[in-house]
């Protein structure tokens, strides 16, 4: 299968299904005041709406975003994953590499991909990295994915469980999970996953987990565009 190697430089984010609106915030914040009845009380105009919510994110009232929800499809290399499994306000379910042959299909950074990083820990930027480094990224890459994918297909031929032929593959390669979210815990994953202007607090996200937290915002914000542009009306802080 070495021949049927797949390399790309992107991630995969699917919405499955979910339970998200602005409605969901204003009918939860209600309930304080209106008990049972606040969930009949959604007619009013979009403009009331969002001064609630504003109202909620500024003073980090937050428990009202957290009665909407979204489960993803995401597909990612697995040191993306590392990140974002510290992410704990999050429920998970990951493709096993005890139960199923992985697939032969690796990232490798992109031409925009940043090479360089300048500074030191706490104050550090990524600059470009040249042609020739990108071209050595490129061909290192490939060649360590090639051999190492060669050897899990030989140990798995040989009848070497999958738990255990699996140690041999690098952290480069996809694996996919299916991701579910309250909009509380997704504003918290954007605020410290993508570096955004207007930020009250800076955030230096790795550029792979920042691609799968682009893809998030722009489903959110469709889903939920009163609260999304609350947030970043605050400074993106999560509520």
């Amino acid at each position: 299968m070495t021949d049927q190697i797949r390399f790309r430089s992107d991630v995969t984010v699917e919405l499955i299904k979910h339970s998200a609106s602005d409605a969901d915030v204003v009918w939860a914040a209600r309930v304080s005041t209106k008990g049972e009845q606040s969930h009949d009380d959604l007619t009013e105009d979009a403009s009331k709406s969002s001064g609630l919510i504003n109202y909620l994110m500024r003073d980090r009232h937050g428990s009202p975003f957290e009665h909407s929800n979204m489960t993803f499809f995401v597909q990612a290399p697995i040191f993306m994953w590392r990140e974002h499994f510290r992410h704990r306000i999050a429920s998970y379910n990951e493709e096993s590499g005890r139960y199923k042959v992985l697939e032969p299909e690796f990232y490798v950074p992109g031409p925009e991909r940043k090479l360089i990083q300048v500074g030191k820990a706490g104050a550090y930027d990524f600059v470009d990295g040249t042609p020739e480094q990108f071209d050595l990224v490129n061909e290192q890459t490939k060649h360590a994915c090639a051999v190492a994918y060669a050897s899990y297909e030989t140990m798995l031929a040989a009848g070497v469980a999958r738990e255990v032929a699996r140690i041999v593959l690098p952290v480069t390669i996809y694996s996919s999970a299916y991701v579910t979210m309250n909009a509380r815990a997704l504003m918290n994953f954007l605020s410290l996953r993508r570096k955004a202007e207007g930020s009250h607090f800076p955030s230096f996200p790795q550029r792979e987990i920042e691609m799968v937290a682009e893809k998030y915002e722009a489903i959110f914000e469709e889903l939920m565009p009163l609260t999304h542009a609350a947030f970043i009306a605050n400074g993106r802080v999560a509520p």
